[in-house]
């Protein structure tokens, strides 16, 4: 992809639940499947790394999450719903199959009869994804400015698995191995306004962007059940977790010096990194395969698990909240998608 210019990002922000759900709860009920296979309590947070989560309350719409963010962005920015010329919703959470959960969103927003909207449905990838295109947009000449939202509910899928594997009359070890992925899934949202260069002064600017697929790895992870996530809805996703991880990190590998060319820089020059957070064996290695240190960048997956789509914005949202950038500083946001797809988009302060 060509480098983008004249795109800033004028605001980012994110909303999260107040309920917090950790690891030893859940194992707790799956007491009577670890009590079977002689599993000791600890193991999930072992593993993964991840000691909790966020969880929204019951019968939270994947729409509600992501217009609180939204709400939260334009506030940041100092702008109204007239000021948004494009919406898109990129969450795996929505609130249903048809219409677009953008149009709930956009509603709830009020915006302007002007603004467009739509869905982008991209496993884990679909905020970098709709970053990317609201960008486009912008440089087009077609809009101004696009808010980017995200809205992920993990309740129900996190409740089902449960419901499931305890239900199933000839459980095995296999079984409870290609849901546990599915035990690590958190809630929140984010939201993005992203904006025409010329009118904003000091925010960060987008130079450019790369996505690389590797759909020989589609089957490594599926989610089958309702397409929606009300309080009713029923949800399962198998995930080979160590051939995903291999996989995704492989791919990363193989995007980073892509990523590198198209902007221009070394690995050194890269500031700082926000990633997609699955889990600490994940990140790990993703670092190991970029070259970089992990100890440099922030990291939420210990007490927000992984919140799909919401995951590596909300990492850079809470990163440069808590460490602000300086001016200068580059910034690359990396994200790698079940399906596979990896994204990488880089920023200057």
């Amino acid at each position: 992809m060509k480098t983008a210019v004249g795109v800033s990002l004028e605001a980012l922000a994110y909303q999260l639940p107040e309920e917090i759900m950790t690891s030893a709860e859940l194992e707790e009920q799956l007491s009577p499947l670890y009590n079977r296979f002689q599993l000791r309590v600890g193991r999930l947070e072992l593993m993964t790394g991840i000691r909790e989560r966020r969880i929204w309350p019951v019968g939270t719409l994947p729409s509600t999450a992501a217009t609180l963010a939204a709400r939260r962005a334009l506030d940041q920015a100092e702008l109204t719903a007239r000021d948004i010329d494009y919406l898109i919703f990129t969450s795996v959470s929505r609130d249903f199959l048809e219409p677009a959960t953008a149009s709930v969103v956009h509603h709830q927003l009020q915006l302007p009869d002007h603004a467009g909207y739509h869905d982008i449905s991209n496993a884990c990838l679909g905020f970098l994804n709709g970053l990317w295109a609201v960008a486009n947009l912008i440089r087009l000449g077609q809009i101004r400015r696009g808010l980017v939202v995200a809205g992920e509910n993990s309740r129900p899928l996190v409740e089902s698995t449960i419901a499931h594997l305890l239900a199933d009359p000839q459980p095995t070890k296999a079984k409870l191995k290609a849901a546990f992925a599915s035990l690590t899934i958190g809630s929140g949202a984010v939201a993005a306004v992203v904006t025409k260069q010329s009118l904003v002064d000091d925010s960060p600017k987008l130079l450019g962007g790369v996505f690389r697929a590797a759909t020989q790895h589609n089957d490594l992870c599926r989610g089958h059940g309702d397409h929606r996530f009300d309080a009713e809805a029923e949800m399962l996703m198998a995930t080979d977790s160590e051939a995903l991880l291999v996989a995704g990190c492989q791919l990363a590998g193989e995007t980073w010096p892509i990523f590198l060319e198209q902007l221009g820089w070394s690995t050194d020059q890269v500031d700082r990194c926000y990633t997609h957070q699955v889990g600490v064996a994940h990140r790990q290695r993703l670092y190991e395969v970029i070259g970089r240190e992990e100890q440099r960048d922030f990291t939420t997956v210990e007490f927000l698990g992984n919140v799909g789509s919401v995951s590596a914005p909300l990492t850079m949202a809470m990163g440069l909240e808590k460490n602000l950038p300086i001016p200068g500083m580059r910034l690359a946001l990396l994200g790698i998608g079940s399906g596979l797809i990896c994204g990488m988009l880089g920023w200057q302060v």
